[in-house]
């Protein structure tokens, strides 16, 4: 973009949660002006009227991106869709945020990536956590606790009414275990900084409403070259249970750091999008004895006073994308990492279906 005085114009694809929330840090952020807002039932009519209306609605992504010609396209919408949408997005000269996955496939994951490379144009994935400043400092923390790691962490969402309809929406296309476990995989490559070289993963189809192929409960174990290992799980639905259902835990020789959510960990929250981004406190934990074996140092309590809510968070992550656009930041391995958190949640998808541990 020549000027960098004019507002980056963003077409938005896809009006849920994230979809809108996006949409509310165009709306409120400079920088940003959006220039339409697509999606395919009557959500585009909610967000608009939420942002206090006059944007253009469409309901065909391929005529909002010719009628708009947009320098920017902001996906959102079912997973199944983002590699035709993105692809089209830079063969029309635009630059793309797109929620994670990049795609429903590895092979079309590389596809986005090599389509934004070939058009010279910024590919940011929204990987949450990494504008997260507590999780940034429990990535940091983990790096001082010796190696190899164990990583043990879940997310298991017990969801009724609206949020039930998503999660059967999602699972029409993706597992629990890869739709959220892209996230966490991708946290526990950050802190080991090693090569994932093994995975296994059992999972369970707890419901009828979900294609026969699919399951709503997964459990996913890694092993890296470095002697690390870490699993993940995942539920969705309204049988799951909320005992112990977020889990943020790193241990090695040294110690161990833990997220410890008192509140959004807290009853009735597993459901909640506002609660999984809170982690309110850090307990780190030495593993030093003295002479007589008792623990030489007491645990240490690290409260987060730079707590952003989930739409500080998706500012942050708007911000970074206008950020790489505006000083050319080079995003090779932002997109790399993206892919390669994607390919390991699809190993486990296999291990699942095949029974057997999946080689990397």
């Amino acid at each position: 973009m020549s000027d960098q005085s004019k507002p980056l114009r963003v077409l938005v694809v896809g009006c849920g949660n994230m979809g809108s929330s996006h949409a509310t840090a165009y709306h409120n952020l400079e920088g940003f002006e959006i220039c339409g807002i697509v999606s395919t039932g009557k959500s585009k009519e909610v967000l608009n009227e939420k942002l206090g209306g006059g944007y253009p609605l469409f309901s065909d992504f391929d005529k909002a991106l010719a009628t708009t010609q947009p320098d920017a396209v902001c996906i959102s919408t079912y997973p199944d869709t983002h590699e035709e949408f993105a692809v089209k997005s830079f063969e029309a000269g635009c630059h793309v945020f797109i929620e994670k996955p990049v795609a429903d496939s590895v092979a079309g994951a590389e596809r986005v990536v090599a389509a934004a490379v070939k058009a010279g144009k910024k590919l940011v994935v929204g990987y949450i956590l990494r504008h997260h400043p507590s999780w940034e400092k429990f990535v940091a923390l983990s790096h001082e606790v010796g190696k190899p790691l164990v990583m043990r962490m879940n997310l298991n969402q017990q969801s009724d009414t609206s949020m039930w309809t998503l999660h059967r929406n999602l699972m029409k296309s993706l597992s629990p275990i890869v739709d959220c476990g892209v996230h966490y995989i991708d946290v526990m490559c950050q802190m080991t900084r090693s090569k994932p070289v093994q995975v296994y993963a059992i999972g369970a189809r707890l419901t009828d409403e979900i294609p026969a192929d699919n399951y709503n409960y997964g459990q996913l174990q890694i092993r890296f070259d470095d002697g690390s290992v870490g699993w993940y799980e995942a539920g969705w639905g309204p049988m799951v249970s909320e005992t112990a259902f977020f889990v943020k835990d790193v241990f090695g020789p040294k110690g161990s750091v833990s997220i410890v959510a008192k509140e959004a960990g807290g009853e009735g929250k597993s459901s909640s999008i506002e609660a999984h981004t809170k982690t309110e406190s850090i307990r780190v934990h030495h593993s030093d004895l003295d002479a007589n074996e008792k623990f030489a140092k007491p645990d240490t309590w690290i409260n987060l006073e730079d707590e952003p809510d989930h739409q500080e968070l998706c500012n942050r992550e708007q911000r970074y994308f206008l950020k790489s656009i505006r000083e050319n930041i080079d995003l090779t391995d932002h997109m790399h990492d993206a892919v390669n958190s994607l390919r390991i949640a699809f190993a486990c998808d296999e291990s699942v279906r095949t029974g057997q541990v999946v080689v990397l």
